[in-house]
């Protein structure tokens, strides 16, 4: 049984958060280099989201009983070993967890440059797995209520 309320929840947060980014992000680098605190907050929203994303990724593996990960790459293996997620997911979820990372960990200077291409051309990967999300969660509705329905032996 799939917590689904709680990945819903994660869901409301990550479309939250990229809608913020979306609201705010300006058309120009110029404009978005100048922001401060907002463009601060963009990350703290980005980083919020991926950590959604990977928090989805983990409660599916746990639920679904796909294994006992040792790492999130696992969890994501897992994820794609049992179909869960295509290899196209799979490959952007790792991605934002690198980008996540380089934000989080200050790995030198961000390149406010290369975050604002990133935002401007990768905000949509947020949607994409959460329409995907939300659609295995119907399919898995679907799947217990036809067990409900099997006649008990």
């Amino acid at each position: 049984m799939v917590r689904k309320v709680v990945v819903l929840t994660k869901i409301r947060e990550i479309e939250e958060s990229v809608g913020l980014i979306e609201e705010n992000l300006p058309e120009s680098f110029g404009e978005f280099s100048e922001l401060g605190l907002i463009r601060d907050g963009m990350y703290k929203r980005l980083e919020f989201a991926v950590e959604n994303v990977y928090d989805i990724c983990s409660i599916l593996n746990s639920d679904l009983n796909l294994g006992v990960p040792g790492s999130d790459g696992e969890v994501l293996e897992n994820l794609l070993r049992s179909g869960i997620i295509d290899e196209d997911t799979f490959k952007k979820i790792k991605a934002m967890r690198g980008f996540r990372n380089i934000v989080v960990r200050r790995y030198g200077k961000i390149d406010d440059r290369i975050t604002f291409r990133i935002l401007q051309e990768h905000l949509s990967d947020f949607r994409e797995f959460t329409e995907k999300i939300k659609a295995i969660l119907d399919s898995l509705n679907d799947e217990e209520q036809d067990q409900g329905m099997q006649p008990s032996g």
